[in-house]
């Protein structure tokens, strides 16, 4: 196992910048605000929010995609990136049975972004083994695949797998309706909880983290996913933050709140309300599996709300 510790001044400035004008934005945030992001200076230390990365093997995704590490003034002044702005500042999620270009076609209007999910087993090249999701950094895309989160995916009695090839006829995305849904486990709705804050961070702009253990790493498999934490290291919270201008404390009580809160109606895109049964989310939420994150947001909060 190897860790990957980088110093304290390339952190830093990973974080501010050395740029006037981005150091001077930096300044902005509270007091508060600042020693929850300078807490990943302290990584590697014990008691602290943020952790180093591991990577355990060459198979892990740092070693076998080599990327040039991202930082916040790289971020920032990336022309392609796109933020949300009035008319276009929705997320939406949508069930295919294809892929990135039926979602082309599906993007409404104010659209921010639009994220497809699929039983299907994802390959975006003939010499990758799979992927668990995939995002355009500019175009507002993304898909993620539930078929490796089930737990039982691996097994050869795997009800999901598919017995013979199915062709959808032209203008139908409905090929996989009423064939197999794993069953949403605690375990499971981590995992995509994990999955679809990376690849929305994607669509973001932000590229994969190297600087701190991060939901925006990569995963070449799943015990590497579950490494992974479910939130963004202070360098990418901050990548995020200045394209939405959340609060940062605000953010982190929304996040307790819904793993809190076990009852009342789901409410759809445009409107409709819908009880727990009609979506097949079994209320109380299934979240034994977030429990060492609700304490790191309850630690978090200790910082922001001094």
């Amino acid at each position: 196992m190897k860790v990957i510790q980088r110093p304290v001044k390339t952190l830093q400035t990973a974080l501010l910048s050395d740029s006037k004008d981005l150091i001077k934005l930096y300044r902005k945030y509270t007091d508060q605000e600042r020693q929850l992001l300078e807490e990943g200076f302290k990584a590697g230390q014990q008691g602290c929010l943020f952790q180093l990365i591991t990577v355990h093997s060459d198979s892990d995704w740092i070693p076998a995609h080599p990327e040039e590490p991202q930082d916040f003034r790289s971020f920032w002044r990336d022309p392609h990136r796109t933020s949300p702005d009035p008319a276009h500042n929705t997320i939406y999620i949508q069930t295919i049975g294809d892929l990135l270009q039926f979602l082309a076609h599906r993007k409404p209007k104010d659209a921010f972004c639009i994220v497809g999910i699929t039983m299907i087993d994802l390959y975006p090249k003939e010499s990758w083994n799979f992927v668990f999701g995939q995002a355009s950094l500019s175009m507002g895309m993304g898909v993620f695949s539930f078929a490796r989160y089930d737990n039982h995916f691996y097994s050869r009695n795997y009800t999901g797998r598919l017995s013979k090839s199915l062709q959808p006829k032209k203008g139908d995305y409905s090929v996989f309706d009423g064939y197999y849904t794993p069953p949403i486990c605690s375990s499971l709705l981590l995992r995509s909880c994990k999955t679809m804050t990376h690849e929305i961070g994607h669509m973001f702009g932000i590229r994969h983290c190297q600087w701190l253990s991060c939901v925006m790493q990569g995963s070449n498999h799943l015990e590497e996913s579950d490494r992974r934490p479910l939130d963004f290291c202070p360098i990418c919270l901050r990548k995020l933050q200045v394209s939405v201008g959340f609060n940062i404390a605000d953010r982190y009580k929304a996040l307790l709140q819904w793993l809190e809160d076990d009852h009342g109606p789901t409410r759809t895109p445009d409107g409709a309300s819908y009880t727990s049964s009609q979506v097949s989310l079994h209320y109380p939420k299934p979240t034994e599996a977030f429990h060492d994150y609700k304490l790191w947001l309850q630690r978090c909060l200790e910082i922001l709300e001094k």
